[in-house]
């Protein structure tokens, strides 16, 4: 049933209290919540983990799951909700095992990172933000993955995937797909979403030798790093994409020295194949 305002609009009824967890369900977040607020000394800094936390019961942020820290934390739901609808790392929606990111911001994007997210949405069938049928890969464009020095670069549950071509993404989400075991370029093995929601809520990850092959940062990334400290680096001869001086050979480099897809491109580059990019001549010349 609907009512009409004056103006004519259609309103329609108030929305319905979200259900509550199940009675072991809420038991069991209860706890862990107690946990999490316990950490902060005011209890709504709690709010971010929070959500983390309600995300690894169902896979999203749900209604049920911002009532419930609207009740942990004696907020509102509209308080909440702002903070659920703010932040990209919530989901609204059920989503995939897999969140697959692809970073289309600048240096990724004319690296290959545009032509990877075309042909991943070609390759599964789904649009931005689009899971699959069986549920397993939900696909996103990442506006940075903050790993520029390995551009272009997919994350899947925010585990990097570097230096990817389309070729590489596709057997990527095929693997993950079948349910083959994929490893990142670094950091922590592959986990599923919900796993890594409470990861990311602040809960330890239990899996045997995951908190040791986490790591640091790449060699690429700490290049800046070293040379700040005073240590020489190797000099090295990088010729341009099209080829060095007449007569040259050009640099291969070994694999102790490909630092980057910078150091040896790929063809990736498909972005705006009509426009290649290029030297520009100044005013004038």
């Amino acid at each position: 049933m609907t009512t009409s305002s004056p103006e004519g609009v259609s309103l329609g009824m108030p929305q319905l209290p979200p259900p509550d967890y199940p009675a072991d369900v809420r038991a069991r977040l209860e706890a862990d919540a107690r946990e999490v607020v316990a950490r902060y000394p005011d209890s709504r800094s709690a709010l971010l983990p929070l959500l983390h936390l309600v995300q690894s019961q169902e896979g999203h942020v749900t209604r049920t799951g911002m009532q419930f820290c609207a009740d942990v934390l004696d907020l509102t739901t509209a308080e909440v909700t702002a903070v659920a609808t703010f932040y990209t790392m919530y989901r609204r929606k059920p989503s995939g095992d897999y969140q697959v990111g692809v970073c289309t911001n600048t240096l990724c994007a004319v690296m290959g990172g545009d032509a990877i997210f075309e042909t991943l949405q070609e390759h599964l069938g789904v649009g931005n933000g689009g899971t699959t049928e069986d549920g397993k890969v939900t696909l996103e464009h990442i506006e940075c993955n903050a790993a520029c020095d390995f551009a272009p670069v997919v994350m899947v549950n925010w585990e990097f995937f570097d230096n990817q071509t389309p070729d590489s993404a596709k057997r990527l989400v095929d693997d993950l797909r079948a349910g083959t075991q994929v490893e990142p370029t670094r950091g922590a093995p592959l986990c599923t979403f919900k796993e890594t929601a409470r990861i990311l809520a602040g809960f330890p990850d239990e899996r045997a030798g995951a908190v040791e092959a986490s790591g640091g940062a790449g060699p690429a990334s700490l290049i800046g790093l070293r040379l700040a400290k005073g240590e020489a680096l190797p000099a090295r001869v990088v010729h341009p994409r099209a080829g060095g001086p007449e007569g040259s050979q050009p640099h291969d480099p070994s694999p102790s020295e490909h630092l980057s897809s910078h150091d040896a491109p790929q063809q990736t580059s498909a972005s705006d194949p009509a426009h290649p990019a290029g030297p520009s001549a100044e005013e004038g010349e």
